[in-house]
């Protein structure tokens, strides 16, 4: 069978070309099911659940009988009182017993069939039944629930909760699950949340039972090169699968269906288009830029998701906001609510005990959305645009002069504000008037490992082309000569000659305009401003 990279749905290793689980589902086993563990797979959208949860079930099969249920194929309405949970309930566990052969199976078909025959069954009923099918089995019985927050908002549902939990408690008196597996966006914690009132105390989760979860759900750039690895054995592109691999790790950190993404899109829509030839053109580090320039062009489920939850929490957007524009350092706290937000949704991470956005490609959407809400009311987005035919020249980006045309505006516009306005806004006016000027041909993004609220490093692509750009506070000259040092080493990592620098000068004896300076063996283009 032909296989293809999937980004809709779980994936199939005789379909797909997929990152191996086989490590993956070995330490779930060892770590957290024979230890009869209960615990919760929280991971934002599209990050692979539902596939290692398939394939998890078909792993623990043997040793164990797996039910395996999904809270989306049950009905709102399944969740209305206790009566109509029991039914469904049962139900999808019968279903799930049809693809299953062991050797008690047709005694545990007869009780769960008299208990879903039972028209007035409560939720003590279905405990009493699952206890009796849990002594009766020989094998140790796992139950996996995937998108279980389909069902937060439901009552009925945390009363599942309680008594799970309660005969977790008292397993040794009261046969039970040996693991309950529970997986989907929100924390069991966050559903809790969700039903009480704001005057009623909030965290009291009947779910503290679980086992923290501390497998890594991201690829790693090994596991990405194995994957390609498979496709270069079917394709022959003369791709370089381990120095793919490291660049699609550093867009996406291994958010899998930000890798899924970027592979798919090379294998079927760049290969053979214009610059890209031949797949060996596309199958480069110029292809996966390109790739996921055009990925952010498109409305996606999971960037469709972002913005929902930037509408709904407020909080997390302003974090995301300073981050981006003022490199704001933010102590990591999982328990602050913007952060408990951002970790739960997957945008957010801990780097250096500080909040870092959790991959360069939501770094880029993040950066273009608050960017294309400014625009509409910018003055200095509409100067890029106006100014932006004469910055291209043989298709090449002359950033000099973009430097020195924004000096000069800057000065302009900016000329008499205080060094407070000018600290709070003057990145974020060079951002929105560079936007235009690459838009649709190449894209920017800021380095985070040298971001902070005195220097910013923005990297930019213009047709394979690409310009170091560090935007500085100015903060002495000690301070700035340390800043041309160190902009001349990370020029000698990307393998340039030549780079930019932007400072924001408070100086009154300061002088503007743009100039070439030799540090290091490489030439620097210092605009002041």
């Amino acid at each position: 069978m032909k296989r293809r990279f999937n980004v809709t749905g779980s994936c199939s290793p005789q379909r797909h070309y997929m990152v191996r689980l086989d490590d993956r589902l070995k330490k779930i086993k060892e770590d957290y099911v024979d230890y009869g563990s209960y615990f919760v797979i929280n991971r934002g959208r599209q990050y692979g659940k539902t596939t290692t949860l398939k394939a998890l079930g078909k792993y623990l099969f043997g040793e164990y009988v797996v039910f395996s249920l999904d809270f989306q194929q049950m009905s709102t309405s399944t969740f209305a009182d206790d009566v109509t949970f029991v039914k469904g309930f049962v139900n999808r566990l019968l279903i799930s017993l049809k693809r299953m052969t062991f050797e008690d199976k047709e005694k545990v078909v007869g009780l769960l069939m008299a208990l879903k025959e039972h028209d007035d069954a409560r939720m003590d009923d279905l405990f009493e039944c699952i206890s009796s099918v849990c002594e009766l089995c020989s094998r140790p019985i796992v139950l996996i629930i995937d998108e279980v927050d389909s069902a937060g908002n439901n009552q009925v549902f945390v009363d599942f909760l309680a008594q799970l939990r309660g005969y977790y408690l008292a397993r040794d008196e009261m046969p039970i699950f040996h693991s309950v597996v529970l997986a989907g966006v929100y924390s069991i914690k966050n559903l809790k949340l969700k039903l009480r009132s704001e005057s009623e105390h909030q965290y009291n989760s009947p779910w503290n039972i679980a086992a923290d979860f501390k497998i890594a759900m991201n690829f790693s750039a090994e596991q990405i090169a194995a994957m390609l690895g498979e496709y270069e054995a079917d394709h022959q592109t003369g791709m370089d699968v381990h120095a793919v691999a490291e660049e699609i790790v550093a867009y996406t950190s291994g958010y899998p269906v930000l890798v899924s993404t970027i592979c798919k899109y090379i294998d079927e829509d760049l290969s053979g288009h214009e610059y890209f030839e031949s797949p060996q053109k596309a199958w480069s580090s110029v292809g996966v830029a390109e790739a996921v320039k055009n990925i952010l062009k498109v409305s996606t489920p999971l960037f469709e998701s972002m913005v929902k939850q930037l509408d709904l929490y407020d909080e997390l957007r302003t974090m995301l906001e300073n981050i981006i524009y003022q490199g704001m350092k933010i102590p990591f706290s999982p328990d602050e609510k913007a952060v408990s937000m951002g970790l739960m949704f997957g945008y957010l991470t801990e780097k250096n005990g500080q909040v870092a956005i959790a991959n360069r490609i939501f770094e880029m959407y993040l950066m273009n959305l608050f960017m294309t809400e400014e625009a509409a009311r910018s003055e200095v987005y509409l100067r890029g645009d106006r100014d932006r035919i004469g910055f291209i020249r043989d298709n090449r980006l002359d950033m000099y002069l973009v430097l020195k045309k924004f000096v000069e505006y800057f000065h302009e516009i900016c000329g008499d504000k205080d060094e407070d306005f000018i600290e709070r806004n003057g990145r974020k006016f060079f951002l929105l008037y560079l936007k235009p000027i690459i838009n649709g041909t190449g894209n920017y993004y800021i380095e985070a490992q040298t971001r902070d609220s005195r220097r910013t490093d923005l990297i930019v692509d213009y047709l394979g082309e690409q310009f170091i750009v560090e935007l500085k506070i100015w903060h002495g000259s000690e301070y700035n000569a340390r800043g041309e040092k160190q902009l001349t080493e990370y020029l000698e990592y990307f393998n340039r000659d030549k780079g930019y620098l932007l400072s924001f000068n408070f100086n009154q004896k300061k002088e503007i305009g743009v100039k070439e300076i030799q540090v290091g063996g490489k030439t620097i283009v210092e605009a002041v401003v």
